[in-house]
């Protein structure tokens, strides 16, 4: 895929991710603030940002650009990036998280780019070009057995502790295994990989998702409706999952429609 859009997403989430593997290996080059209760902050989300954002604009300067953590800007051409997606695994130490940058064009997602720098596992997608994980095709999972499936189930504090155990109690009473692994992106990404079976969160911000939702569609999965409404600016539920096991989550789940 030749699109110039493309490539650069890659690359930069490729040489962020460089900046933020060398950081989390030296633990005493950043300090831990907190946004919120238990919404973790590190200097080093604000580093990757304003380099990725300062690149975009050199590059792309018709663009506009929407990122977690500065300047929120929409338009018909726009990016949408997390810097560190699982930013309180990378606070303690823990080597899961990533680097999501999403393009929109005409309020449709175009391109969708994870990096996991600790394993150096680039998950891609263009709208109707495929998925690919180190440019090798993914597809989702196809288990059709909910009693034999895997979910990760995100947690937010906006749907609150009652919300969120009741969704987990739900799910584990269809038989089904749950997981959390406080990367929503990357949870995104291993259902388009088909390492787990699909993704439920109450909701979710557009720079933890965008990226990921691409890709499950172009592996062949099911999403939710995530830019309904007013998604892009204050976010949405998300189901992401193979196609077979859409209408008991959807049902179970209440986000999006059984068919």
């Amino acid at each position: 895929m030749s699109d110039p859009r493309f490539l650069c997403a890659q690359g930069l989430a490729r040489e962020a991710g460089k900046l933020m593997r060398r950081r989390f290996e030296d633990r005493s080059s950043f300090s831990l603030t907190f946004k919120g209760h238990q919404d973790f902050l590190t200097e080093v989300d604000g580093e990757v940002e304003s380099f990725v954002k300062k690149r975009l604009a050199e590059t792309f300067p018709s663009d506009t650009f929407i990122g977690e953590e500065g300047s929120r800007e929409a338009s018909d051409s726009v990016w949408i990036v997390d810097p560190i997606d699982g930013t309180s695994n990378f606070a303690r130490g823990i080597p899961h998280f990533c680097i999501s940058i999403a393009y929109l064009k005409d309020h449709k997602p175009n391109i969708g780019v994870i990096y996991d720098p600790m394993s150096d596992e680039m998950y891609a997608a263009v709208s109707g070009g495929g998925a690919t994980l180190n440019g090798v095709p993914m597809k989702v999972s196809g288990m059709t057995d909910i009693r034999s499936a895997t979910l990760e189930i995100g947690w937010n504090h906006r749907s609150g502790v009652p919300g969120y155990l009741s969704l987990l109690g739900r799910v584990m009473g269809l038989g089904a295994g749950t997981i959390r692994g406080g990367s929503g992106a990357l949870g995104m990404a291993y259902v388009a990989a088909g390492r787990i079976d699909a993704y439920v969160e109450q909701h979710i911000n557009s720079w933890d998702v965008l990226a990921g939702l691409l890709m499950v569609q172009e592996a062949g999965g099911h999403v939710s409706d995530f830019l309904a409404g007013e998604g892009l600016a204050k976010g949405n539920p998300i189901l992401a999952c193979t196609p077979a096991l859409r209408r008991v989550l959807a049902e179970t789940s209440g986000i999006g429609t059984p068919e």
